[in-house]
């Protein structure tokens, strides 16, 4: 046997092999964790858990909070959705919250890892000077890692460059 056409028998072979290996989907979904609604009627319907992000989605303007290129001031509009986010947290007391803050594409990935702190920081400081207690708020930055929106036009930075509210649990 030649050189080649050994080489080519265990091209084949490995081709077979792996495809051999691959995964197919289950027949059956594994159940859903507990707490959480599997989409079956469960004597409640599709009720929202208070205090849940769902509850936190549905009762406040909105999760994010928009900024402007190199900046972390929070703005007027800002200032209006985090009083929203400030009135449910005080009607949830035990809620506890992450702020996650983002930066659009530009720059180094310290710079924006930065950029997305003070992003979070801003918020957060304006929540805790609303009266929420700062313990039950956690502040990560993802800087340019999570982007919301695809793109390297001014559209997408836009949408990239905010603070997000997100529950963590009681």
């Amino acid at each position: 046997m030649t050189i080649r056409k050994t080489t080519a028998m265990i091209a084949a072979i490995t081709m077979l092999a792996v495809g051999a290996c691959s995964k197919k989907a289950p027949e059956t979904l594994p159940p859903a964790p507990a707490g959480t609604d599997a989409g079956s009627d469960s004597g409640i319907g599709n009720a929202v858990i208070p205090g849940s992000q769902q509850d936190f989605i549905a009762n406040v303007s909105s999760d994010r909070i928009y900024f402007d290129f190199d900046q972390y001031n929070v703005d007027a509009e800002d200032q209006a959705t985090l009083r929203s986010q400030a009135e449910w947290l005080q009607r949830n007391p035990n809620v506890r919250v992450t702020l996650e803050g983002h930066a659009d594409e530009r720059g180094t990935r310290d710079y924006n890892l930065a950029l997305g702190e003070r992003r979070a920081n801003a918020a957060k400081n304006y929540l805790a000077s609303l009266g929420i207690d700062p313990s039950r708020i956690q502040v990560i930055s993802y800087g340019k890692e999570r982007p919301a929106e695809l793109g390297s036009n001014e559209a997408a930075w836009a949408k990239n460059r905010r603070a997000v509210t997100v529950v963590i649990g009681q």
